[in-house]
């Protein structure tokens, strides 16, 4: 008789569970309020890339009576790189832009903080690109100033990419016991309704603007629409 514990046994790349992630699309820039909310959200078109880079969580080991007694770790950061063709209205100052005038634009100012959201594409070996997809929901940024070429018009056209390196600072989650300045939610992994609620508020419907809920909303939302 065959043992119970064989029906446990792992089994690798099973039909349906061969996953990958690619692409980025729907990117949305938030306005931060001087309360710390989020709001007037606005379409970022152009979006060609947002290259994750967390950084710290690195160890520091502690040695007593001639032996490894402990280790540290450090804060872990969250950065990240955005690259595009253009970029909304709402970013600009978050790039150091204020109005001089309609149309006129004083650069080196001081930059506001904002919050950013985008969606990579979850595959499988079965249903491809249109098995799911993750809503990142980005918190406390700010875009440092970085490098813009202009070069001439040639035989081989291209457009300018422009890219912004940013720079988080996390805030509290409830139930978490460290703050964190990047969320995902995994639509293969919530309800329907709980997907919808949240687009709702990241997307706006015509029962209020765009908005970037904090986690405590997040909260209310996955916890209270299963």
């Amino acid at each position: 008789m065959k043992e119970d514990k064989d029906m446990a046994k792992l089994v690798w790349d099973k039909v349906g569970e061969r996953l990958y992630e690619t692409g980025v699309s729907k990117g949305v820039v938030y306005e931060q309020a001087a309360d710390g909310s989020y709001s007037k959200g606005e379409a970022w078109n152009g979006l060609t890339a947002v290259n994750e880079s967390p950084s710290g969580g690195e160890p520091t080991p502690l040695y007593a009576n001639n032996h490894k007694y402990l280790e540290l770790m450090s804060d872990e950061d969250f950065g990240f790189t955005v690259e595009a063709y253009t970029y909304p209205d709402a970013f600009a100052k978050c790039n150091g832009e204020s109005d001089l005038a309609p149309g006129v634009s004083v650069t080196q100012q001081e930059r506001k903080p904002f919050g950013f959201t985008y969606q990579s594409i979850i595959g499988n070996d079965t249903t491809g690109r249109s098995h799911g997809y993750k809503i990142h929901l980005v918190y406390g940024c700010k875009a440092k100033p970085s490098e813009r070429n202009h070069n001439t018009v040639n035989n081989d056209p291209e457009a300018e990419t422009m890219s912004w390196e940013c720079s988080t600072t996390p805030i509290d989650v409830p139930g978490m016991t460290n703050p964190c300045a990047h969320i995902v939610v995994d639509s293969t992994k919530v309800t329907s309704a709980q997907l919808t609620a949240l687009e709702a508020k990241l997307y706006g419907s015509e029962n209020g603007e765009p908005t970037l809920p904090l986690p405590e909303e997040l909260a209310t939302i996955f916890n209270g629409n299963g």
